[in-house]
C-alpha cells in the first residue's frame, strides 16, 4: 500500500511539474548561457520570489520591445520599475536577453548586434536573479553581486534603492514611451536635491525655488555624502535635510513606487489592494506651470480649468503637437531699427536676466533694454522698482503677482500686430490637453498712442460675438455632415496617434493644389504636388495611386510614419482617406530633390554646380537620417528606396529624406502589383539580395543604396552611367572590387588618381582626405555581401569623424 502511494504522489509531482512547465517559464533566475527570446515574452521571463515583480520583454511599439522590470500585480499594462534599453528598444523577432559564458549579461537585436550589457565580462559571474526587492542582480556561484539594477536607476525608485551623486531619475519623454525625457531628479554640486529641465537648448532647477537660497529652502549643503532613498512605510529622506511622506504612510506591506513622470513631477504612487490600480500619495509641485520646460521658447503657461500655452500676437508655435518646442516670432527684430514694447500683465519669464537691478525707474529699465541688442524683453515690477532685462524668453507664465509685467520688444515696423490690444491665440496644452487663451493688454512705449477703450471693449463683443456663430455653426456642420465619423468615435486608438495630425478632406487638399495642376515629381508609387493651406504654408501631397486597403488599415499603417521626427526626414503634417484617395501631406521643401541639384535633372541649365561642402553636409544628413530609421527610431523602418529623387534639399541645402515608410504602408496592400516592386526599390540602388526570392530585407539593403548614392555624389553623375561608360568595368560589384583595389595599393597616402575620379565640375575644389575616406566607405557599403556592410550607425561615426 505504502509502495502504492509513493507512486502516486511521484506521478502526481510529475504531472503538477508538467502544468507548471506548460504554463511558461517562470522562474527568478538566469544562469550562464542561458537567454530569454523576445518571441517567448508572454511565457518565458524572469518572476520574483514573491511574485511582486516580473523581468523579461515588454512591448512598447509595433515591432520594438524594451527589456524591462515590471510591477506583476498591477492590472495597468505593465507598470515598469526599470528598463535596460530605454532608448534603444530591439526587433520584435530574433532579440533575446542572454547571460554569456564570459559572465556579461546582454541584450541582442535581431542581427545579433548587442545593444546593451551589463558589462561584466571577465568576471566569475554565475547568475541573474529578479530579488523580491525588484533589483535584477549579476551575482557570483557565492551570492556576490557584481552588477545591479539598482545602480542604474530610469524613472522609478523602488523601496531601498537609493538616489546618488551618480545616480540620478531621467524621466520619459512621452506618456507610455519609454525613451528619455528631459527632467532630472538629482543631487547637484551644492549637494542638494534639484529637479532640472535639461533641455536641448536649455537647462534650469526649478525646484525647490530657485529664487531663494538653499536655506531657505529648508536644505543644508554641508553634507557631502549625497544619499536619498525611499522605504516600504512611504518616507523619502536624504542628507540634504530633505523628506517627505506618503498621505498614507506607515504600511509597509503597501507596494509603492516614486516616479518622475514625464510631466516634471515626482510623484510616489502606491498599489491599490483591489483592482491593482495605482494612487499618487504627494506632489512636490502644486502648479503645473511651475514646471520648467513646459511651453518652450516664448510660450506662456496658464490655468483655464488645467495648464495650457498660449503664445503672444506675433507669435506661432513650432509645433501645436509638442509645446515643450515653444513659440516662434514671424517678425524678425533688427539691432538698431526702432522698437517698442509690448505689455503682457501679471506675466513673468523666468531666468535669462541681464543687468538685474533691484531698484531703478522705468523709464531707466526700459532705457536698459533698448540699449543692448540681446535683450528680447525686460521685465518690471511696479512699486519695488526690480527691472530684470532679459535676453532669452523661457518658461512663461501668468503670475498672481498684480504688478509683474513683461514689456516684449517689437519692431515699430511691424503693422499687422493690433497696438492697442495684447492677443493670444489659445492652444491646448500637451500637458492636460484642454483649450485656454490668455488675456492682458497690449500697447507701445515710446512712438505709439494710448489705448482707446471703447475700440478695444467693441473688439471684444464682435470677437465673442463671432465665437459663438462659429461654435454653433461648427456644431451643426460636424453633427450633421459626418455621420460617419460619429460612428467611429469609439477608436480612442486612433484619435490618440493622430493627435498631432490633421485629417484633411480631398476637396480642402484639391483647393490647396489647383486641383492637382502644380506636379513637382512622379515615381513608381505617385505624384507628388504642390498647394498651399489657408494659414499660408506651403505642403507637398503625395497621392498613392491603386492603394485599396481599407481605412482602418492606412491609418494604422500611417501612424507608424506619422510618429517618426528627425531633422533629416521630411515632417509629416496630415492625411486624406476618402475612398478611393489616398494622400498623404508633408512639408513642402523649396530647392527639390538632390537628382536635381547633382545631376541638372531639372532641364534648367542653370550651370550651377554643388558645393564639395554641400556635397559632404548632404552625406552625413541622409546617413543620420537612416541611422535613425534603423536604430532610434521605435518601429523599426526600413527605407527600401533610398536615391537622389527621394532626397530633397532645404534653403541650407540640409538633406530631407523623404518616402521614408511607405515599403510598410504599401506592402500591406496585398492586392496592389506595388507591393513587390516597391520593396525591390529603383533599379541601380537596389541591393543585390533585394532580387533573391525568399531573402529578408534588412537595413543593409539601405546601407547598399546610401553606397550608390555617396558613389554619385563623388562622381557627379549617375552610378549606372558611369558604370556604362567605364570599360573595365561590367557592373557596379566590379566596379567597387577595382576601386577597392586601388585603394589597397594607395593605403599608405592619398590616391593620385582622386583628382580623376571626383566631379570635374569642382575643379579640383574639394577636400582630398574627405573624398578619399568617402570613397573607401562607399566601397564598403555596396559590398555584394550584406553581413560585410556597415551598419548605419557606424556608416555615421565615420563620416562626421570626418568633418574638418
Amino acid at each position: 500500500m505504502n509502495r502504492f502511494h509513493g507512486v502516486c504522489c511521484l506521478l502526481l509531482v510529475t504531472f503538477l511539474c508538467c502544468v507548471a512547465l506548460s504554463e511558461g517559464d517562470h522562474r527568478s533566475v538566469l544562469w550562464r548561457g542561458d537567454s530569454i527570446a523576445v518571441e517567448d515574452a508572454a511565457g518565458h521571463v524572469l518572476v520574483s520570489p514573491s511574485g511582486d515583480f516580473s523581468c523579461g520583454f515588454h512591448k512598447v511599439a509595433t515591432n520594438a520591445y524594451t527589456f524591462t522590470v515590471w510591477f506583476t500585480a498591477s492590472s495597468e499594462d505593465a507598470t515598469v520599475a526599470w528598463t535596460a534599453n530605454r532608448d534603444a528598444p530591439v526587433n520584435g523577432v530574433g532579440s533575446r536577453a542572454e547571460l554569456r559564458k564570459d559572465g556579461s549579461l546582454v541584450l541582442q537585436d535581431y542581427d545579433g548586434r548587442v545593444v546593451w550589457s551589463t558589462n561584466t565580462s571577465g568576471t566569475p559571474a554565475d547568475r541573474a536573479q529578479l530579488l523580491d526587492t525588484g533589483n535584477l542582480v549579476v551575482a557570483d556561484a557565492a551570492g556576490n553581486r557584481l552588477w545591479q539594477s539598482f545602480d542604474w536607476p530610469t524613472d522609478t525608485l523602488l523601496a531601498g534603492q537609493p538616489v546618488t551623486r551618480y545616480k540620478q531619475l531621467v524621466s520619459s519623454a512621452v506618456k507610455g514611451l519609454p525613451y528619455s525625457g528631459y527632467y532630472k531628479f538629482y543631487f547637484d554640486s551644492n549637494n542638494i536635491l534639484n529637479l532640472m529641465y535639461d533641455g536641448p537648448e536649455i537647462s534650469s532647477n526649478y525646484w525647490p525655488d530657485p529664487f531663494n537660497k538653499w536655506w531657505d529652502n529648508n536644505r543644508t549643503a554641508y553634507n557631502s555624502s549625497r544619499r536619498g532613498s525611499f522605504d516600504r512605510r512611504g518616507v523619502f529622506t536624504a542628507t540634504d535635510q530633505l523628506q517627505f511622506n506618503a498621505s498614507d504612510m506607515g504600511d509597509g506591506r503597501v507596494v509603492r513606487r516614486p516616479t518622475l513622470d514625464y510631466d516634471g513631477h515626482p510623484r510616489p504612487y502606491r498599489l491599490g489592494a483591489r483592482g491593482g490600480r495605482w494612487r499618487a500619495t504627494w506632489a512636490a509641485i502644486a502648479r503645473q506651470c511651475d514646471v520648467h520646460g513646459v511651453c518652450g521658447r516664448y510660450g506662456i503657461c496658464a490655468y483655464h480649468r488645467g495648464p495650457s500655452c498660449s503664445c503672444p500676437d506675433g507669435y506661432v508655435p513650432h509645433d501645436s503637437g509638442d509645446w515643450s518646442k515653444g513659440c516662434r516670432r514671424t517678425f524678425d527684430v533688427r539691432c538698431g531699427e526702432d522698437v517698442g514694447f509690448a505689455v503682457m500683465r501679471h506675466t513673468d519669464y523666468w531666468g535669462f536676466d541681464l543687468n538685474y537691478t533691484s531698484v531703478l525707474s522705468f523709464d531707466a529699465c526700459r532705457r536698459l533694454c533698448l540699449a543692448d541688442c540681446r535683450c528680447e524683453a525686460f521685465g518690471y515690477r511696479q512699486g519695488t522698482g526690480e527691472c530684470y532685462p532679459k535676453i532669452a524668453l523661457w518658461n512663461g507664465r501668468i503670475m498672481s503677482i498684480p504688478y509683474q509685467t513683461i514689456y516684449l520688444k517689437i519692431p515699430t515696423r511691424v503693422k499687422n500686430l493690433n497696438p492697442s490690444l495684447l492677443h493670444f491665440d489659445g492652444h491646448a496644452c500637451t500637458v492636460d490637453e484642454r483649450n485656454a487663451s490668455v488675456n492682458g493688454s497690449y500697447q507701445l512705449h515710446g512712438r505709439s498712442n494710448g489705448i482707446n477703450f471703447i475700440y478695444f471693449y467693441c473688439f471684444l463683443a464682435v470677437v465673442f460675438a463671432m465665437e459663438a456663430i462659429f461654435v454653433v455653426v461648427g456644431y451643426l456642420f460636424v453633427f450633421r455632415a459626418d455621420s460617419v465619423a460619429a460612428g467611429r468615435a469609439h477608436d480612442e486608438g486612433y484619435n490618440l496617434v493622430f493627435s498631432h495630425f490633421r485629417r484633411f478632406t480631398y476637396d480642402e487638399l484639391s483647393d490647396a493644389t489647383c486641383g492637382f495642376t502644380d506636379e513637382l515629381a512622379k515615381g513608381a508609387t505617385g505624384s507628388v504636388y504642390k498647394g498651399v493651406l489657408d494659414d499660408g504654408r506651403s505642403i507637398a501631397v503625395k497621392r498613392l495611386d491603386e492603394l485599396t486597403q481599407a481605412d482602418e488599415v492606412f491609418r494604422s499603417e500611417l501612424s507608424v510614419i506619422g510618429r517618426i521626427n528627425h531633422m533629416n526626414l521630411v515632417r509629416i503634417w496630415g492625411f486624406c482617406s476618402e475612398h478611393p484617395h489616398r494622400l498623404i501631406v508633408s512639408e513642402y521643401v523649396e530647392n527639390g530633390s538632390l537628382d536635381r541639384a547633382l545631376f541638372g535633372d531639372d532641364g534648367e541649365g542653370s550651370g550651377v554646380v554643388l558645393a564639395w561642402r554641400s556635397r559632404y553636409k548632404i552625406a552625413v544628413g541622409v546617413a543620420k537620417a537612416l541611422a535613425y530609421l534603423h536604430h532610434e527610431c521605435l518601429e523599426w523602418i526600413v527605407h527600401c528606396d533610398v536615391k537622389p529623387e527621394n532626397i530633397l534639399l532645404d534653403g541650407d541645402l540640409e538633406p530631407k529624406v523623404t518616402d521614408f515608410g511607405l515599403v510598410k504602408l504599401l506592402s500591406r496592400d496585398a492586392g496592389s502589383h506595388l507591393a513587390l516592386s516597391r520593396v525591390q526599390g529603383t533599379r541601380g540602388y537596389i541591393a543585390p539580395e533585394c532580387w533573391t526570392v525568399g531573402r529578408p530585407i534588412t537595413g543593409k539593403a539601405d546601407v547598399y543604396s546610401f553606397g550608390v548614392v555617396l558613389l554619385e555624389l563623388l562622381r557627379g553623375e549617375r552610378v549606372c552611367d558611369w558604370v556604362a561608360a567605364d570599360d573595365g568595368a561590367g557592373d557596379l560589384q566590379r566596379l567597387a572590387a577595382l576601386l577597392k583595389e586601388k585603394l589597397k595599393r594607395d593605403d599608405d597616402e592619398l590616391p593620385t588618381w582622386l583628382e580623376e575620379l571626383v566631379d570635374a565640375r569642382l575643379r579640383g575644389d574639394f577636400n582630398r582626405v574627405q573624398a578619399a575616406a568617402m570613397l573607401e566607405l562607399a566601397v564598403s557599403c555596396v559590398d555584394g555581401e550584406p553581413s560585410r556592410r556597415p551598419s548605419m550607425d557606424a556608416v555615421v561615426r565615420k563620416v562626421i569623424s570626418l568633418d574638418d
